[in-house]
């Protein structure tokens, strides 16, 4: 197999919020719901609809996957939301990338005073295969992505002097 395509998925882990989020909405939709059965007025039947879909919204929103591409020196990154809506959030090039290693490692101590705008297309921590690494790209942007062995070292093999395995 050609090492220079790589694929993973990473599932964003669903916070408190997340959960509660989800709680919140299902349960005045479950409350309307009862209500039109019990009464069958015609207004809570259409309110009951209305939070069906608002957490219809609410489950895409909150299921959430990332997918990383690595092809021709490019890191594509899509969002998967509830497995079945796919959008295109980033094409990262390796040769505008400044650094790129674990979360935790040394490398990136004379990273850490920026201020750069961070974006968070990662599971929020490490996984048991994965772990969080910290992509530093063009000078003012900050990524975070989880990375299993295998993906970052291919991309270090492009790269080897921008990205850390420790």
């Amino acid at each position: 197999m050609n090492d220079s395509y790589k694929e993973l998925l990473v599932k964003k882990e669903q916070g408190m919020k997340d959960k509660l989020l989800r709680v919140v909405c299902v349960i005045p939709t479950i409350f309307l719901a009862f209500l039109t059965l019990l009464t069958g007025n015609m207004i809570l039947f259409i309110l009951a609809i209305a939070f069906g879909v608002l957490d219809y919204f609410v489950f895409q929103w909150t299921d959430i996957e990332f997918e990383y591409l690595y092809l021709d020196k490019e890191i594509n990154v899509d969002k998967i939301m509830a497995k079945n809506k796919r959008k295109r959030v980033a094409t990262l090039s390796v040769e505008k990338m400044e650094i790129l290693a674990p979360e935790k490692s040394h490398e990136l101590d004379s990273y850490r005073h920026r201020e750069v705008k961070a974006t968070d297309y990662s599971a929020g921590k490490d996984l048991p295969e994965q772990k969080l690494y910290v992509m530093y790209y063009e000078g003012n942007q900050k990524y975070l992505l989880n990375l299993d062995e295998d993906f970052a070292k291919t991309v270090k093999g492009i790269a080897p002097r921008k990205v850390f395995l420790d």
